[in-house]
């Protein structure tokens, strides 16, 4: 379903009259995302954003036709968001918050998977096509129509990549933050497939960090696909002690497992390009793709 979103795609917002859900139904219409609504459990709000309000998630799916939701709920209300929306039918739910309970992560991977849906969390900053459609709160200036597809654990470094790689002309053809939380929807593997039979994609660019074993899972799954696109990868936490969550809670290294040095290698064998820094990967990208940059 990733790759087949686009500008019609009709997309609501839970949690719309919230100031992040204000402001970011507001910015991801700016941007071109068809938002046809949002939910609220107030009652004397009927518009925000320039969209009505709902009460329900099934009155907005109803009036609207929708397919998408974007929940802007808070950790420990991310569950029942996700089962709301499932219940109307929705069929790819980006949660935007970090820290949802571990218990309620299982339960939303189950039953999304249970409702043939997809889930993008926790702790995503969304997902995006480029030109297309925005789902979360990624900023616009780092957004361009390219040749790359992103995928990335961490929001902030991903916009510095996506951002210096616009800046010398090199766009994205997909962009899904898979959310630095232990338990999440959609991993680093998920999307490997996604990604080497989207026509648009040339080639792909990880942005990890420490803790857990996706980016030695995504290695594994990149060999056994046949490895059919340029895999380059940056991983973060250098300094990352054991057993202290470097900023996200699935950053945590324990022992050897989920070191620096253990994905670099792992990702090594398989062909991949590791880059120690945003200078170093930008300028492989930027040589490698030098013939598909865009006029500015």
């Amino acid at each position: 379903m990733i790759g087949s979103l686009s500008r019609e795609t009709p997309v609501i917002v839970q949690g719309i009259t919230g100031r992040m859900g204000r402001t970011h139904a507001a910015l991801m219409r700016a941007y071109g995302t068809n938002i046809v609504g949002g939910t609220s459990a107030r009652t004397d709000v009927r518009e925000a954003a320039g969209v009505p309000v709902f009460a329900t998630c099934s009155d907005a799916v109803l009036a609207t036709g929708a397919t998408v939701s974007v929940a802007m709920a808070p950790p420990h209300e991310t569950l029942a968001a996700v089962r709301e929306a499932l219940a109307a039918g929705i069929k790819l739910v980006v949660t935007v918050a970090e820290g949802v309970p571990m218990h309620d992560a299982i339960r939303i991977g189950r039953e999304t998977r249970r409702a043939g849906a997809l889930w993008i969390g926790a702790s995503t900053p969304g997902m995006a096509i480029p030109g297309e459609i925005k789902l979360g709160f990624l900023p616009d200036v780092c957004l361009r129509p390219g040749p790359l597809a992103i995928m990335t654990k961490s929001g902030t470094l991903s916009y510095e990549v996506g951002y210096r790689l616009a800046e010398i002309g090199l766009g994205q053809s997909l962009w899904v933050g898979v959310g630095g939380d232990p338990v999440k929807g959609v991993r680093f593997a998920d999307l490997l497939p996604v990604f080497l039979a989207d026509e648009r994609t040339r080639g792909i660019v990880l942005v990890g960090e420490v803790g857990g074993t996706e980016e030695e899972d995504c290695a594994e799954a990149y060999a056994r696909l046949g490895a059919g696109k340029p895999l380059y990868a940056l991983i973060a936490g250098r300094e990352a002690k054991e057993g202290v969550s470097m900023g996200h809670a699935g950053a945590l290294v324990h022992g050897e497992s989920g070191t620096l040095a253990s994905k670099q290698a792992r990702l090594r064998q398989v062909g991949a390009r590791v880059f120690d820094s945003l200078d170093a990967i930008t300028r492989a990208c930027g040589q490698d793709f030098h013939a598909l940059k865009t006029a500015r």
